[in-house]
């Protein structure tokens, strides 16, 4: 009994140190790694004051618009980000731009490139400035960038292509006819999706491009090109056109023409506008609109905030942003526009 009676105080302490080991004083830290790893929604870490830089082409259209919005609004969401936004109306003026955020020495930047070669030289700039680049929507000629964000282009001029070549067969019982291509500017983005819709029609000779002029994702210059097109080709019978905004003015020169019954569209982009004359069935008839998100823009911001913070992606393992991210294009239609349709929508 004596020897239970003294060891009984050393017991007790045991069981008082396990049961109480995690009531330690609130004071005491919390691991550094755990810390910045389990961040809490809606909040920023207390790591630092940082300042992005934001060039983009001027908003001369429905999605520059919208993608600039929505890098304003990622920008402001973060107590610890200051950002300075330039906007361009030339590739020689977004290359001054980004010698500006250079010699501000800015923390990191954010370009979506008006032109992908004329831009490429300002991206090694930064890269010899040790600047983190991420890059949107049109690619530079150069791996001297810390990550890309954009759309399936390629998929998008795949996708088109499917949907006009099963179009094509269902009015005509075979897949023939002569269609017409709307392009982009000079860039990654048109050339993609040039690319995507060739390599799929090449299995089908009977599907002829009669012809292709640059609408340079504007539909003021797309109203103008197809009006061209329409003067010199009195059959057509579907449209490729690279972009939604494009399209409105495309649209305009066939109703214009009086040949709304003639022929079909396919797009890009996932504009309200459009997806409102789906719903509407008008003609001339647009079939499908493959998604290409102007939201990239504030993704492309939350990015840079990552890669400064040295955070990776929520439910990755690797701790570290990649250096390729494309979003998915996906078919909108008139079967599946009014999950899609939002009147507040900014595009």
């Amino acid at each position: 009994m004596l020897k239970k009676v003294k060891l009984f105080p050393v017991i007790l302490l045991v069981v008082c140190t396990v049961i109480f080991s995690g009531c330690t004083s609130p004071s005491t830290p919390e691991p550094a790694e755990t810390a910045k790893n389990t961040p809490v929604e809606g909040q920023q870490a207390a790591k630092g004051e940082y300042t992005i830089g934001i060039s983009l082409p001027a908003a001369d259209h429905g999605w520059m618009g919208a993608l600039i919005a929505n890098a304003k609004a990622e920008a402001e969401k973060h107590t610890n980000v200051k950002y300075l936004l330039y906007t361009a109306k030339d590739p020689a003026k977004q290359t001054s731009d980004i010698e500006d955020l250079i010699t501000k020495k800015v923390d990191a930047v954010v370009m979506l490139p008006m032109e992908s070669a004329a831009l490429t030289p300002a991206a090694e700039k930064l890269a010899k400035a040790n600047i983190p680049l991420i890059v949107l929507d049109r690619a530079v000629n150069t791996e001297s960038y810390r990550t890309y964000v954009g759309g399936d282009n390629y998929g998008i001029g795949y996708g088109d292509a499917k949907y006009l070549v099963e179009e094509l067969t269902k009015k005509k019982g075979k897949a023939e006819g002569k269609v017409v291509e709307i392009s982009g500017v000079p860039s990654t983005v048109t050339d993609l999706r040039s690319k995507g819709f060739r390599d799929y029609i090449k299995d089908y000779p009977g599907v002829q491009i009669i012809a292709t002029q640059p609408g340079d994702f504007t539909r003021e210059k797309s109203l103008k090109a197809m009006e061209n097109i329409l003067q010199a080709n009195k059959e057509i019978d579907a449209v490729y056109s690279q972009d939604d905004d494009m399209t409105i003015g495309i649209v305009q020169a066939i109703r214009d023409a009086k040949r709304e019954k003639d022929m079909f569209i396919v797009s890009s982009g996932g504009m309200k506008e459009v997806y409102q004359m789906m719903k509407e069935k008008s003609l001339p008839e647009v079939i499908v609109s493959l998604t290409y998100s102007p939201t990239m823009g504030g993704t492309g911001v939350n990015m840079a905030v990552k890669i400064l913070q040295n955070e990776g992606l929520d439910g990755f393992w690797e701790k570290s942003v990649p250096h390729h991210i494309i979003l998915e294009a996906t078919p909108i239609t008139p079967a599946n526009v009014d999950q899609y349709l939002k009147a507040d929508a900014n595009y």
